[in-house]
């Protein structure tokens, strides 16, 4: 049924009453809750709370609220990557030369426990209006430089069909924006949302790409392989974007199973995020050396395909910053670069001999002997 989605999400838990009945949570443990949920909304959809296992198991921890999102802790902060200073109209971040952020909602399918925008998310209003949309319209199209728009929010397949494509044809009319890209945690979380006439309408926008968030293998449920199936029947290339989550998946065999389980479903494993530094999140940090070892232990002992990039978003507004662990680059000299394997092998590449950046190209100065042709 088309609209089943929506009534997923009309069920989906939301009180701390539903937690008492739903999870088993005690009355006096729902208490202690309320002020939390108060502050920063809780929804739970009916699919997401058919994969949890057990109290405190690598689903709940994501979805669950704790009084631990209450305790202060000044290294945090309420906006930590500077979105808002980025923002050049209402909705649209524009920090990187050639791209743009765009917030079409502050909906979510789930209120994932460690958001990076837990300031909005789920709040009243939100949503982006056509009045809004033209506004960031008008500005891409006065900036030339920009090639590649990010649909971000809340989440951007909880918008309606007619208004999700309202925002696509309106951007698809500027002839230098080339890419369009959209976020989601819903196939994971909301997988009946993923209905053909949403796929057919999407296949309608190409190129059009999807990042979707997905942080343990037990969210790769039959329903979440069929909507990702979906999504790339109708020519979608998906990747995917995993936050490195203590108590979750700070492990590396468990994030060598979720890349082997997004990869089945047809998701490339695209980034794995150091936890943004966000007000109520602290609970989730992990040190960088864990997902080091993490890089570690999965290079050499799996596909490049199932090896995502370690980044860390810059606080602040930097930017995203990919880590790798040092030992796998030694040393780089004029002569060599010195490089250490999976086995802790170290292997020797030469190094070209630079030329002289002023000499051009087709000077024959450039070239050896070989490659010197008879006049």
């Amino acid at each position: 049924m088309t609209d089943q989605w929506k009534y997923d999400l009309r069920d989906s838990l939301e009180a701390t009453e539903d937690l008492i009945e739903r999870l088993g949570l005690s009355t006096r443990e729902a208490d202690r809750l309320r002020e939390v949920v108060t502050r920063y909304p809780m929804r739970i959809t009916p699919h997401v709370l058919k994969t949890i296992r057990y109290q405190g198991d690598p689903i709940w921890l994501q979805v669950v609220p704790t009084t631990e999102e209450m305790e202060p802790d000044y290294e945090m902060q309420d906006d930590p990557l500077n979105e808002e200073g980025d923002m050049v109209v209402p909705h649209l971040v524009h920090r990187y030369p050639d791209r743009a952020l765009l917030f079409v909602t502050n909906q979510c399918p789930v209120y994932c426990r460690f958001c990076t925008r837990k300031r909005f998310v789920g709040s009243p209003g939100g949503t982006i209006t056509p009045e809004a949309i033209e506004v960031v319209a008008d500005y891409i199209r006065s900036h030339s430089e920009i090639r590649d728009i990010i649909f971000s929010g809340g989440d951007p397949l909880l918008l309606v069909d007619s208004l999700l494509e309202r925002i696509l044809s309106a951007l698809r009319t500027i002839p230098h924006l080339e890419i369009i890209r959209i976020g989601s945690r819903v196939p994971g979380t909301l997988p009946s949302r993923i209905t053909p006439e949403l796929c057919a309408m999407l296949k309608t926008y190409h190129p059009l790409y999807m990042n979707l968030h997905f942080n343990h293998p037990d969210e790769i449920t039959p329903e979440v392989a069929e909507a990702c199936g979906r999504l790339a029947d109708a020519g979608i290339p998906l990747g995917s974007q995993t936050v490195l989550l203590k108590g979750v998946n700070d492990n590396p065999d468990t994030m060598k199973r979720l890349m082997h389980a997004l990869l089945k479903i047809r998701v490339k494993p695209y980034y794995l995020y150091q936890a943004d530094l966000v007000t109520g999140t602290h609970q989730f940090r992990t040190p960088v050396e864990t997902g080091l070892n993490i890089l570690r232990a999965l290079h050499g002992h799996t596909s490049g395909m199932a090896i995502p990039r370690y980044v860390i978003d810059a606080p602040g507004g930097g930017g995203k910053i990919t880590v790798v662990p040092p030992e796998f680059v030694l040393e780089i000299n004029a002569r060599e670069v010195i490089l250490k394997n999976y086995e802790d092998q170290v292997y020797r590449y030469p190094q070209v001999e630079a030329v002289p950046d002023a000499v051009p190209a087709d000077d024959p100065a450039r070239l050896t002997p070989l490659q010197r042709l008879p006049s």
